[in-house]
């Protein structure tokens, strides 16, 4: 039996991005960069020569994924994923430098994080406590914390969606999660800190659209008010005006070329805004009391912005709807003009078909004549040849010949014309 040649990779995608198995207390530090144009072998390069520094093997040229585990019972995480990579540091609670440190970033990390290639979108660090403590301190978070109970585990998770300077990369600002568990399964809790720094991940890499979604805003309104202008100028006038026909084309393409350069980016904001909306789903999210619940807080703030692109899309989506309704009826109504205009051009070369019949068939008389009297004039001058051999000809002669030689003539001439009428039909 043969197998197909994308078998193996197809069945191996269910395991590309598996969760890491995560002992509380731990902390991680996950960051996100955009993926550089044409720099994916170059990136797996660059994971291969740091997995090498701890005697371990780089990603394959099909891996999406890699964790190198590191000394002291740190790991590093690898993916890659179409438009971004995250790289996540993940370091036990033992291991840092005291009680309160956020950043789980060892030295080694930070000199691969300093060659990575492209613009970081996402930094935020998730400490994870065990544990149902009281409460985080406001001054490690800001002003509006939000908070909830994730699952039947009790498991409790804060954050403030704000960025906040970091004690060991001066200059630099990191999100921050508290995650609170009680005694837990190492894989249930990888699962649920990879959910929350996936919402990360999603929400950011989702608002990408949004500065191109308002700026296309503007625009939009001003292609709509020029196709309104010649939708009503089109209601007003029957006459079919092409010039105004070239304007709603060119209208039509500006309008294209518009869609073209947004229309990824917000199909991708619609993709990336389901698959949080499906994290905070699969973390079960329970309110906890004195804090407003995370998924309440991003309904307000995030969902907003998820909306405008939406309803960006639609008008974009509206607009070269419209044109090609507006089209289509310019064309109709310029096409229906030319009919008209072929129409009165026809019957006009008709007339003047007929009237040039009636004139063949009133010349067709006088033709017969002119040839009657050319053969009449030639039977003539061999009729006064024949007493020079002797033959003296009749004197009704001529009396039969001009009534015989005209009727031959008016039949052949009557004969050629049918056999070309009868050759045009065919």
């Amino acid at each position: 039996m043969r197998d197909h040649p994308l078998r193996t990779v197809l069945n191996d995608e269910l395991h590309a991005r598996p969760a890491l198995s995560i002992a509380a207390p731990a902390g991680l530090t996950h960051q996100v960069f955009l993926a550089a144009e044409g720099e994916a072998e170059a990136d797996r390069a660059r994971l291969d020569a740091f997995a090498r520094q701890f005697g371990q093997g780089g990603p394959s040229r099909f891996d999406r994924h890699l964790v190198v585990n590191l000394p002291g019972g740190s790991l590093l995480r690898w993916e890659r994923h179409g438009e971004f990579q995250a790289i996540t540091a993940v370091r036990p609670r033992a291991a840092l430098p005291h009680e309160d440190f956020w950043s789980a970033l060892t030295p080694e990390v930070m000199a691969l994080l300093d060659t990575m290639p492209g613009e970081r979108l996402v930094a935020v660090h998730l400490r994870i406590e065990l544990g149902l403590a009281p409460p985080p301190p406001r001054n490690e978070f800001g002003a509006e914390l939000v908070g909830a109970i994730f699952g039947a585990s009790g498991a409790r998770g804060f954050t403030d969606f704000r960025l906040h300077d970091d004690a060991l990369s001066p200059g630099q600002k990191f999100g921050r999660w508290l995650l609170q568990v009680p005694e837990m399964d190492s894989g249930r809790l990888g699962r649920m800190a990879q959910r929350i720094l996936e919402i990360e991940t999603y929400r950011m890499a989702a608002l990408l659209a949004l500065p191109d979604a308002r700026a296309a805003v503007s625009g939009l309104s001003a292609m709509e008010q020029r196709l309104a202008a010649i939708v009503e100028h089109t209601a007003r006038s029957s006459e079919a005006d092409t010039s105004l026909l070239e304007e709603l084309t060119a209208l039509a393409a500006e309008a294209e070329a518009n869609a073209a350069r947004t229309r990824f980016r917000l199909a991708a904001t619609a993709a990336y805004g389901t698959l949080v909306e499906r994290r905070l789903h699969d973390l079960a999210e329970r309110p906890l009391e004195g804090f407003q619940p995370i998924s309440t807080f991003l309904d307000r703030r995030f969902r907003p912005a998820l909306d405008t692109c939406a309803a960006v899309a639609r008008r974009q989506e509206a607009l070269l709807r419209g044109l090609g309704n507006a089209s289509a009826l310019l064309r109709t109504r310029v096409d229906v003009r030319l009919e008209q205009q072929n129409a009165s051009l026809l019957w006009a070369m008709s007339r003047r078909a007929a009237m040039q019949l009636r004139l063949s068939m009133a010349v067709e008389g006088f033709s017969t004549f002119a040839i009657a009297y050319y053969a009449l004039s030639l039977l003539k001058i061999a009729v006064e040849g024949l007493p020079g051999i002797g033959i003296t000809p009749p004197a009704w002669l001529g009396l039969v010949a001009v009534p015989v030689l005209a009727g031959a003539i008016w039949y052949s001439v009557r004969r050629l014309r049918r056999s070309l009428r009868a050759s045009d039909s065919d």
